[in-house]
C-alpha cells in the first residue's frame, strides 16, 4: 500500500511547534507539511498569523542552487570548470584553481572571506572584493561552512552568464515556475507582513555546553546574533543576501520540496535534478564538528550514518531525505521515500545553543512519522 497520512502524527507534529511559542520561549513560529504537492497541514503561533514571512536565512541556499541546477541544464554553467572562467577577477591570491563544485560544496577554502552586504549589492562590489579574498586553508583539502561567501560567488556567476540579475533569476527559473513568491531581493514596499527577529533566551552555560557537546564552547562564526538581527533591515532585504536573506512562510518552503520531489513542468533537467537531490558528493568530515558533510551539490542529505539529526533531518526521515535548513532553527527538508516535505520558520533568535537543536530534532522527527 502506498503512505497516507497520519493524522494523529500531524497534530503531534503542531502540538510540538506550538510548545514553545506558548511556554514564551519564542515569539511566533510557522509549521507546514507537504505531501503528494499539496498542503496537509499548515498552522502558525504567536504573533503572526498566516501571510506572516520569516527570514529563512540559509534555507535560502536550496532556491539559489536551483537557479544553478536550471542554468546547468541550460548547459550555461559546468560545476567542473574554476570559478574565474565565469569571474576573471576572483583568481587572486591562490583562488585560481578553485572550481564552481568546491564552491556548492563548502570545499573552496574561503569560508571567512568578508563580504558587506551593502558591497555584494552590485557585480562591480563583488567583483572586487572578491579580488581581495584570501584563503583560509587549502582548496579542496577540507570542508567548513562557507555561510555567506560561496553563494556571492554563485550569485555572481548566475549574473555572468544570464546577463541578468540573480534575484531575477532565482524568480524566472526557480520560485515563479514553482508557483511560489520572490524571495530574495524584496523593494521596500513589497516587505509587509515580515515577522521581526528578536533575541531570546539565556546562553547555555559551560557544563551545559559540555554535556551536549562535549566542548566547553562552541567555535565563533559570522553567524551570530548580532548578524543575524541584520535581516530585519529594510535595506539589507532589498540586497537580498543569497547565502541567507531570503524572506518567505513556512508553507512555500514546505511547497518547493514538493516541487523538489516531482519536479511538474519540467522546472529542472531530470537527471541534473536527481544528482543533485541524490548523490553525495563531498563526505568529507567538518573540520569543527567532524561530522561527515554528506552535501550533494547544493544541498544535505540524511544518511544512515546515525548523523541525520545533527544535519537538521531528526531520527526518523529517510537515509535519502534532503533539505537545507537555516540559522535560528528554521527547517526544510523534502523526502522522496515517504513524499514528505516540511517548512518550519521563527523569529526568535534563541541565545540558548542546546534549545534549538533539540527543538528541530524534535520537529523532524515528528514530522518523518506523518505517514502511515
Amino acid at each position: 500500500m502506498s503512505p497516507t497520512i497520519d493524522s494523529t502524527a500531524v497534530q503531534a507534529l503542531l502540538a510540538r511547534a506550538r510548545r514553545e511559542v506558548d511556554a514564551g520561549h519564542l515569539p511566533s513560529a510557522q509549521i507546514a507539511l507537504a505531501f503528494r504537492g499539496e498542503l496537509v497541514a499548515y498552522e502558525t503561533f504567536g504573533d503572526a498569523d498566516a501571510e506572516t514571512r520569516y527570514s529563512v536565512f540559509s534555507c535560502t541556499k536550496a532556491f539559489v542552487a536551483g537557479a544553478v541546477w536550471a542554468l546547468i541544464g541550460d548547459r550555461l554553467i559546468d560545476v567542473g570548470l574554476p570559478v574565474v572562467h565565469y569571474i576573471p577577477e576572483f583568481g587572486t591570491n591562490g583562488k585560481e584553481g578553485i572550481t564552481v563544485e568546491q564552491v556548492m560544496l563548502h570545499t573552496a577554502g574561503f569560508p571567512h572571506a568578508p563580504m558587506a552586504i551593502a558591497v555584494g549589492a552590485t557585480s562591480a562590489g563583488r567583483s572586487a572584493r572578491f579580488a581581495q579574498w584570501r584563503l583560509n586553508w587549502e582548496p579542496g583539502s577540507s570542508f567548513e561552512y562557507h555561510a555567506t561567501s560561496a553563494h556571492w560567488v554563485l550569485a555572481e556567476i548566475i549574473e555572468r552568464v544570464t546577463g541578468q540579475d540573480y534575484r531575477d533569476v532565482v524568480e524566472k527559473r526557480v520560485t515563479g515556475p514553482s508557483g511560489l513568491p520572490r524571495l530574495l531581493g524584496l523593494p521596500l514596499d513589497a516587505q509587509r507582513n515580515i515577522a521581526v527577529l528578536g533575541t531570546v533566551g539565556e546562553p547555555a552555560g559551560k557544563e551545559e555546553i559540555r554535556a551536549a557537546f562535549g566542548v566547553d564552547e562552541l567555535p565563533v562564526t559570522e553567524v551570530t546574533p548580532e548578524a543575524l538581527l541584520a535581516f530585519n533591515d529594510p535595506a539589507n532585504r532589498v540586497v537580498g543576501v543569497p547565502g541567507g536573506g531570503g524572506c518567505m512562510r513556512a508553507c512555500d518552503l514546505a511547497l518547493y520540496y514538493q516541487r523538489l520531489l516531482h519536479n511538474p513542468g519540467g522546472i529542472w533537467d531530470p537527471a541534473v535534478l536527481a544528482n543533485a537531490t541524490g548523490v553525495v558528493r563531498n563526505s568529507i568530515p567538518e573540520r569543527n564538528t567532524g561530522i561527515p558533510a554528506n552535501r550533494s551539490l547544493g544541498l544535505v542529505l540524511a544518511g544512515d550514518d546515525g548523523y541525520s539529526h545533527l544535519r537538521g533531518f531528526g531520527r526518523t526521515v529517510s537515509a535519502d531525505a534532503f533539505g537545507h535548513n537555516g540559522a535560528a532553527g528554521q527547517i526544510a527538508w523534502g523526502d522522496p521515500v515517504t513524499g514528505l516535505s516540511l517548512g518550519y520558520c521563527t523569529n526568535g533568535v534563541d541565545l540558548n545553543i542546546i534549545r534549538e537543536p533539540r527543538r528541530g530534532t524534535a520537529i523532524s522527527s515528528l514530522a518523518g512519522r506523518c505517514v502511515e
